[in-house]
């Protein structure tokens, strides 16, 4: 990856990020369904796991593209474009401080898998 260019290492670096933070959003959402008594346990699970899921699969398309695996280009660019409608549906639900740093963060990150020396490096025309 050292030889990566710098718009891969900067896309696989924030997917790394997003994983992360999606996994302590997890972790909370854990806690609450296990302390509060109005979820149910099939709801707990399926929003849980969701959300687990999707931290798993951002840290495996950045493992990939780290490893130059063109064919993770197309879902991380598809997962960074759905935070931009999840960070307005935060930023209009009066919870800006979290919908606009996710909205940024996404399109920076598939501005950077759209970049031409991204593209030449996974070896997509």
């Amino acid at each position: 990856m050292s030889n990566a260019p710098g718009t891969l290492r900067w896309a696989v670096w924030l997917l790394y990020v997003e994983a992360v933070a999606v996994a302590v959003v997890t972790g909370v959402l854990l806690y609450a369904a296990a302390t509060q008594k109005a979820v149910t346990a099939g709801t707990a699970i399926t929003v849980v796991g969701f959300i687990g899921g999707l931290a798993v699969l951002l840290g495996l398309l950045g493992w990939l593209l780290s490893r130059r695996k063109g064919g993770a280009r197309a879902p991380a660019i598809v997962l960074e474009l759905l935070f931009l409608p999840i960070g307005y549906y935060l930023v209009t639900g009066g919870v800006p401080l979290l919908g606009v740093p996710l909205m940024l963060v996404g399109l920076a990150c598939a501005v950077l898998l759209f970049a031409p020396a991204t593209r030449q490096a996974l070896d997509i025309r």
